[in-house]
This record gives C-alpha cells, structure tokens and sequence, in this order.
C-alpha cells in the first residue's frame, strides 16, 4: 500500500524543549514536514512561536509505555535526547531509552531514524572513550540495529548562540585574559555550525531506505581549542589570550575550572571536558554524496562565531542548552492540589501597592535574573549561587533566553519559568540543590481588584497566609494604583528540609522584602521616566 502523502512527511522529534530540537522543529516546518513532537510536558512548548503548527504528544523515552501511539504515521522520527549529567546510570538509561524508542519505531513501521551523536575518535577503542562519547556511540549501534533505517549524524563542537559548546568557549575566551589551561587545549577539533548541523538534519529524512550507517559531520577547518578561542578573541575585538596550558591538570580537576568560569555546571562540564582528551576529527565526508554541500560551501569557524554573536546581540537567541530541564530537577506541581492537604508547606508572603500601571510593574518583575540581577543584595543572591555550584547544582549564572521577555519552560538562573499569564504572574521552580521543593511566584493586578484582600503580609510561618492589611484604592492622585504580590514556597523533605528553612528565614526577612520594594520602587521610576 503506497504511503499517504502526510506519512510521507510527518516527522517526530524528541528533545523539542532542547537545544537542538527545539530549533530543528521549525526548520522541519518551513521544509514542508508536518511535525509531532514527544514531550514529557506539552506545556513546555506553549509559548514556542511555532506551537500552533505542530501536533504535542506526552510521552517519556525512558518510560516504554509511554512511546505506543506516539510513532502513529510517523515517517521519520528524530533522536535528540541523551542522559547527559544525570549521574554514574547515565549509560545504562541511555540505553534502555534507545532500545525502547528503537522497538516503538520499528513495530509502528517508521521509515528513517535519525540520531545526532557524538564525533567517535578514530582507532580509539571503546574502553578508553569517555563514558560520554561510548554512550553515544552504543545508542547509534542499538538505533541502527532496531530494524529500522537509521542515519548517525556524529558531531564534534557545535558552534551556535545558546550551544553549551559555544557558552564554554565564549565565557572562557571573555573572562579570561590569561589561562592557565587543561593541556587539551591543544587537542584538534572539527567545529560545525549549528545551521550546517540543522541543514543535514533535515536532508537525512530524504535518505534512501537503504542507507543504515553513521556519517561524520564537521566543518571546513580543524582546529585546536586554543586556537578556537584565539580565533574567537579576534572575532569578537578582544584583546589576544594568553593561553598557558598545564598538564596537571585532569579532567575532573578541569571540569570544575570551566564550572567555576563558565554557567555550564560541572555535572555537565566534566563528560563534555573529558570528550576532548582525544582528537575528534571527521574520518569521511560521505554525507556530501547524498546531501551535497551548499554552493558557498559550509560555514566556517569565524563566521559561526560572528552569526552566533550577531544573535546574542540582538536578544535573537531562540533555544539554549539550558532550555532542556535539568535531570533530576524537581517536577511536581505547586502545591496546591488535594494531594498536599496536610504536608508542611511555608511560604514567605508579600505585598506592596505602587502609584504605577500594571504594565510598568510587570515590565519590571518579567525584567527579573539574568544581567538585570534579582533587585535585592546582589551578593547574598551570589553566595547562595556559588554554595549550589559547590554541591554540584547549576549556580546563578545560567542567564537568560531573551533579556526582556520570558516563556514556559526557560531557565532563569538556578530558577525554572514554571508559569507565566503575560502582564499578570510568573512563577519560578528552583533548580537548585535544596532539601525540599520551592517556587517563587511573582504576580501583578490592578489595585481595583485586589480591595480587600492581604496587603503587606510576611514572614517565614508554616502552611499560613501572611498578616492582614487594609485595601488599596484603585487610583492615587498621581494615577492608577497596582498591587505586587510576592510568594516565596518551599516544601520540606524531611528534617533536613524543616532545618534548612528555619536556617535561612531571618536572610529571606530582609532579601524578600528587599525584592519587593525595589521591584515596586523600579515600577515607579520607569512610569516618572515614561
């Protein structure tokens, strides 16, 4: 029976809220594919400008019985997703996610599996790869040998605004005018463009049904780390790097100098660090026989870093390594379902009114993190993010997407954009390393309809609301009135979780109240500067 021309073109993609997927999705799009993506949460995606155009199944790699009808007329189905930094099982979830996506794909009939791994070094056994690479090179052999016909993209450094790659050798290169370096910097590496890697991603969807192999994907110039970030130096006017490469220095040790520099976390730092001991060079360009490279050819080193810098300079970043959530980080709602009737919940709560329109205070609340800084004792919000990287969490300087507007789903330093209604709440779930679960929700309503209920209510007490106060007026005589709502939640796990609230409330007396008043006191100077 011939394949209905939607088949024919309907494409699944894992890893949508990632890096990668979240920016194959809309070249898949504008290529004529109708796209179905496999999401552990749906509500990730709503705020992604191509949401509208594609269909959302829920469904987890990890969890087989949740992949039945998610290859349901799927012709090609992309592999973007990986375990990288969830701890010493990432191997073996690795590979029972590969097996499962492998046996769903080949039981619904799907046509072409395509895989983005990793750039295997050449003649380098298995045994002495990094656990990293190895796992990437085993779930190419499982996808290949599922049945169905698998293209294996193998990739080196990524070069792309948002790439954990790029962010590496861009805060690297900026905050370090002299280095003393790992000595694989001198390692020889095979960049590729992030928009040669999506051009071939989507091409390989047109592969002969024959074709079940890897092909090696790089750029045109080979280089080495030091000379990447010699290179990128120049590119971005800055002054020549001194680099001064120490061999002492181990891949662990490594990894916790780039967590220290850079906002990559260590947990995902040191697989990626200890991936550079070997060259990772491309062996053959056979992908050049099927997809032939552009008339211009591919993109080189410089110009990638130019078109990178270009997108972070006029806010454009689309996706971010850190648009992927976090493994291991907290999923669960806030607590406010029946299902938390009777826990221990504390909230720290304020409110303030302000003579400044609700658009003025939400400019300001979704202003929040990044370079804009958290309103309040910038160096207690510093120390709390430097103890979380000392214990392995993801630290403060994760950043932010977009300098001005946020969506579901972007991380926001060691915070999560959980929810946001556009001009009225945002709310954030803590990624960082705690003894329980926490959210701040940040929220704005005209002062109208917030008569009546709690003012400037505060305090560290358990499952309680905060003070009472009296109403607000709706206007002041030097204009309207809005009210800023402030909650800070945490639910305990155990013990531990009790101590480490009751640790830290006479420091959330002073940083969240200091927030609150300078969040209302911004609000109100940019509406006298207006």
């Amino acid at each position: 029976m011939p394949e209905s021309s939607t088949t024919a073109s309907r494409s699944l993609v894992t890893g949508a809220t990632g890096y990668l997927g979240g920016r194959l999705v809309p070249e898949l799009l504008a290529a004529g594919h109708t796209v179905r993506c496999l999401v552990r949460d749906p509500g990730r995606l709503r705020d992604h400008p191509w949401r509208a155009r594609v269909e959302t199944v829920t469904g987890d790699v990890t969890r087989p019985e949740t992949l039945l009808g998610a290859f349901h007329d799927v012709h090609t189905a992309y592999y973007l997703v990986h375990s990288l930094g969830t701890g010493p099982t990432f191997e073996a979830r690795d590979r029972a996610a590969a097996r499962a996506f492998g046996a769903a794909a080949a039981r619904a009939g799907v046509r072409r599996i395509v895989y983005l791994g990793g750039l295997i070094p050449a003649g380098v056994p298995d045994a002495e790869l990094s656990p990293h690479l190895r796992s990437r090179a085993e779930v190419g052999r499982i996808l290949r040998a599922s049945g169905v016909p698998t293209a294996e993209l193998r990739a080196a450094v990524i070069l792309g605004s948002g790439s954990v790659s790029f962010e590496m050798l861009r805060y690297l290169t900026e905050r370090l005018p002299v280095m003393v370096t790992p000595s694989w910097v001198n390692t020889r590496i095979q960049p590729i463009a992030v928009r040669d890697v999506l051009r071939y991603l989507v091409g390989a969807a047109e592969l002969p049904p024959e074709v079940n192999r890897s092909f090696d994907i790089g750029g045109p110039e080979i280089l080495t780390y030091r000379q990447m970030m010699r290179r990128y130096a120049r590119v971005a006017g800055l002054r020549k790097r001194v680099i001064l490469p120490v061999p002492v220095l181990t891949p662990r040790l490594s990894s916790h100098w780039v967590g220290l520099v850079t906002p990559v976390p260590s947990a995902i730092a040191r697989p990626l660090v200890a991936s550079l001991r070997h060259e990772v060079v491309c062996a053959e360009h056979d992908l050049a026989g099927y997809l032939p490279d552009p008339p211009q050819g591919l993109i080189g080193f410089d110009e990638a870093v130019r078109l990178a810098l270009r997108r972070i300079q006029d806010a454009d970043v689309s996706t971010r390594w850190s648009s992927a959530s976090l493994p291991g980080a907290p999923s669960d709602p806030l607590p406010t379902d029946p299902d938390w009737a009777g826990g221990s919940l504390y909230q720290d709560l304020r409110e303030r009114s302000v003579a400044a329109s609700p658009q003025a205070v939400w400019r300001v609340v979704e202003g929040i993190g990044g370079e804009n800084g958290w309103y309040s004792l910038p160096l207690a919000w510093s120390l709390r993010g430097w103890a979380d990287r000392l214990v392995g969490g993801v630290g403060l300087r994760r950043g932010r997407r977009d300098p001005v507007h946020l969506r579901v789903g972007d991380a926001l330093d060691f915070w999560r954009v959980e929810e946001i209604e556009p001009g009225r709440l945002l709310r954030l779930r803590a990624e960082m390393r705690l003894p329980g679960l926490a959210w701040l929700e940040l929220s704005v309503r005209p002062a109208s309809e917030a008569t009546g209920e709690t003012g400037e209510g505060r305090g560290p007490g358990a499952d309680g609301p905060g003070a009472d106060s009296p109403g607000v007026e709706g206007r002041s005589a030097a204009g309207p009135v809005t009210v800023y709502r402030q909650r800070a939640l945490f639910h305990p796990h155990g013990l531990a979780g009790h101590a480490y609230w009751w640790a830290v409330a006479p420091f959330h007396t002073v940083v969240f109240e200091g927030m609150a008043r300078r969040i209302t006191e911004r609000a109100r100077a940019d509406r006298a500067d207006r």
